[in-house]
């Protein structure tokens, strides 16, 4: 190779390379120490890590993975730990820091050094003028947003987004105002993540949530992994999994990328593999299924228990299936047996990715185990079919009748940490009449009853000028969306934004007439109101309910609470409210009341927190009780196998998080598991598929959506990214959320959930032009 081209070579693969060991042990915890040394101005308070996820302390700001029965002193990971360090940074975004630059130069940084300027520490307005954010006092800001909110000529031409790291007190105050207010357009991050959870499952088994508890690993005899990488975007998890294969629990990994937290794990907790620098195995099989191949290998499986089933009773035995649970509880099953065998096993091949013997494997191992629990996540969600694929879990474990029992059932592993209370205490554009009847009795107005606006929906609205506010409560809403080209540009139409917040972000500098950002207290910090300190509560992935008391200072005098903020937007934008908002604010037990009032499931509320891990709201199926409407668990038939998969050269895109990464929110530029250090202009491809296009690892390539079968993508376009040839299912390409948000067209979404398909995208590679 010509020296000039091995120089460039070097450089191309500057920052690639292979990473060798386990998931978690030493690399994690000097990760933890780089984080606390590098941003927390707590250097001489760390012990307030030492009270995250503790009975008396404050839940970690980043995952919803349950906290176990019996704290230890070191419940913490280390994403955990980078997200509490992001948070109590000794960094300031100040006054000073707004007059020194110009929102239009702003724009041009980078968004990693937005978040990294650190903590918001005044109330800040847009002045275009000058071109920058100045101070605004907190009265002036909150009576100018109230008055830009009472001259909308109707309130469906707001829209209120929600970030999943809100507590349930303050999203019960949201959609209380927003329903006073007149509207449920309620985007969230729930539309962009784990929707298919909460359209699919309430039709199979009549609840949007999971069904296990975490007590319920400790009984299951078999666990399956789809779809997900609980070494970087739930770590704690990883403790679970390992006691299970400690004791010998097959479990099975269906996934299209290597993920070395699926793999094996150190555990920073254990001094023996520490200290010896050994790890326990995570997945006793792995299975790289082609992106998009999900409903085929789920069909496949279902496939060989139905086929051993038949060779059961033809020999004389009992059979596979549940068939007592199939007929006392469930109906459907008729239908979908016929859609099984119907279907082939060239096309299952074909659609999935994995040969005939690897998914006999896979159903052998189902088949044998009596309690099986299956967690996933948006690797099955975030496609055009996303609904479909969670259906299809449903009715793998429903053949079996592995929901409602011990150690059984299905596990939707949710991002944000309170991502799913917020759903729970009103957080929704489909408000239910039980929900609305509440908020009627308990506060004496009548709220709208029409459907809101979701994500998508919302976007298209500002882009069609049908919408003109927008009210942000936390996020970063326009990075997250699919789409920046069509979002940024509806966003810029606004007539008002307003952004409650922690730290600055990109979405805050998509201008509108009136733009504000009002900043608000973390998680970590001490809430202090009228009525003395306050707690907040969040519901974890397995519905557990349970109460979050910071106790940092907080990084600013002139920093309020989300509840805090809510409440004096809404008196100010409803003059004749029929909510006693200042008596709640002073008392948070005062939200947690009308929140009992409105769902009774959370009957004797303040009282259950007092309870060291809370309590579990009641899931109906986790019993066997199917809140639809048959009264039954319903088998759901997917027609065909997913979408036919790309034809000719294309591949298809999923966006994957890097290990330095929660959400939008980058606490760094490194993907430690993936051996990627200081970047993020990668796209990682089957060593096969580089060589179908002359290509190899660590070239410089175009990727672009393939027009032949996306007719939408023309124009969308990623250039000069390197290609690391990684462990991916041949036909598969992955690259980082949410710089890859570019080639997902606002127009491609799961037609049932609305959740955007960041994971199904036909894309073409080829060597780069630049």
């Amino acid at each position: 190779m010509p020296s000039d081209l091995l120089t460039r070579k070097k450089e191309q693969l500057k920052g690639i390379e292979d990473y060798r060991g386990a998931a978690a042990g030493w690399g994690a915890l000097k990760a933890v120490a780089d984080a606390l040394r590098g941003q927390m101005a707590v250097v001489n308070e760390t012990h307030g890590l030492l009270t995250m996820n503790q009975p008396h302390g404050f839940d970690c700001p980043g995952c919803a993975w349950p906290d176990p029965k019996h704290t230890s002193s070191f419940e913490f990971c280390e994403n955990g730990a980078k997200a509490v360090s992001w948070e109590a940074t000794a960094k300031r975004t100040t006054p000073e820091f707004f007059a020194a630059h110009t929102v239009s130069e702003l724009w041009n940084w980078q968004d990693f050094d937005l978040e990294n300027e650190g903590r918001l520490t005044h109330p800040m307005v847009y002045d275009r003028a000058t071109d920058r954010y100045l101070p605004i006092s907190w009265q002036d800001a909150i009576t100018q947003i109230g008055a830009a909110l009472r001259a909308l000529p109707d309130p469906n031409m707001a829209e209120f987004y929600t970030s999943g790291k809100a507590s349930n007190e303050a999203a019960f105050l949201y959609q209380l105002f927003v329903r006073e207010y007149g509207t449920n357009n309620f985007p969230d991050c729930s539309n962009m993540c784990h929707e298919p959870t909460s359209v699919g499952l309430p039709e199979s088994i009549g609840v949007g949530k999971g069904t296990v508890t975490l007590e319920d690993f400790d009984y299951s005899d078999c666990i399956f992994c789809i779809g997900h990488n609980p070494g970087t975007n739930h770590p704690r998890m990883l403790s679970t999994l390992r006691e299970a294969s400690k004791r010998g629990v097959p479990i099975i990994a269906i996934n299209p990328l290597r993920e070395r937290g699926l793999e094996r794990f150190t555990a920073p907790q254990s001094p023996v593999e520490m200290l010896t620098r050994a790890s326990t195995p995570i997945a006793s099989s792995y299975y790289l299924v082609r992106v998009g191949g999900d409903v085929a290998v789920l069909k496949g499986i279902m496939k060989v228990v139905v086929e051993l089933d038949a060779k059961s009773l033809a020999e004389g035995g009992p059979g596979v299936l549940d068939r007592e649970f199939i007929a006392t509880h469930t109906s459907g099953v008729e239908a979908l047996l016929s859609d099984i065998n119907a279907t082939s096993w060239d096309a299952i091949e074909k659609a999935s990715g994995l040969p005939r013997s690897d998914i006999q494997d896979i159903g052998n191992t189902y088949a044998k185990a009596k309690r099986v629990i299956v967690n996933y996540g948006m690797g099955i969600t975030q496609h055009r079919h996303g609904t479909g694929n969670v259906q299809q879990i449903v009715n793998l474990l429903l053949l079996r009748g592995n929901i409602g029992r011990k150690g059984a059932g299905i596990s939707p592993l949710r991002g944000h940490s309170n991502v799913q209370g917020d759903r729970t205490v009103g957080i929704t554009e489909s408000p239910n009449e039980a929900l609305l009847d509440g908020i009627v009795r308990t506060f004496g107005f009548e709220p709208p009853r029409t459907k809101g606006h979701g994500a998508i929906e919302t976007i298209e609205a500002i882009r069609d000028r049908r919408s003109k506010a927008l009210v942000c409560l936390g996020g970063n809403l326009a990075v997250a969306m699919s789409d920046p080209e069509v979002t940024f540009e509806a966003m810029r139409g606004l007539d008002l934004a307003v952004h409650i917040a922690t730290k600055l972000n990109r979405t805050h500098l998509l201008l509108a007439k009136q733009s504000f950002i009002l900043p608000c207290l973390g998680r970590t910090e001490i809430d202090m109101q009228a009525g003395g300190q306050q707690s907040v509560t969040v519901e974890d992935s397995m519905s557990m309910v349970h109460a979050s008391r910071g106790g940092l200072k907080p990084a600013s005098e002139h920093l309020k609470s989300e509840p805090a903020i809510i409440a004096e937007m809404a008196m100010a934008t409803l003059p004749n409210t029929k909510v006693r908002w200042r008596e709640m604010i002073a008392d948070y037990g005062k939200i947690r009341d009308g929140i009992e009032s409105v769902f009774p499931e959370f009957a004797d509320f303040n009282d259950r927190i007092k309870r060291p891990g809370g309590f579990r709201l009641y899931i109906a199926a986790s019993e066997r009780v199917w809140l639809t409407p048959n009264k039954k668990a319903n088998f759901i038939v997917y027609p065909g196998l997913e979408e036919d998969p790309p034809g000719g050269n294309a591949l298809t895109l999923t966006t994957i998080r890097s290990h330095d990464q929660y959400n939008t929110t980058l606490y760094g530029l490194n993907d430690r598991y993936r051996g990627i250090k200081g970047r993020r202009d990668v796209i990682f491809v089957n060593e096969r598929d580089l060589a179908k296009r002359g290509l190899q690892h660590g070239d410089r390539v175009d990727v672009s959506v393939d027009t032949r079968i996306d007719s939408t993508g023309g124009g969308r376009i990623m250039r000069g990214l390197t290609a690391v040839a990684y462990k991916i299912a041949e036909g598969s390409v992955a690259a980082y959320y949410p710089e890859a948000n570019v080639l997902v067209a606002l127009g491609h979404y799961d037609a049932k959930s609305g959740t955007p398909s960041y994971k199904s995208t036909p894309v073409q590679i080829q060597a780069s032009a630049i």
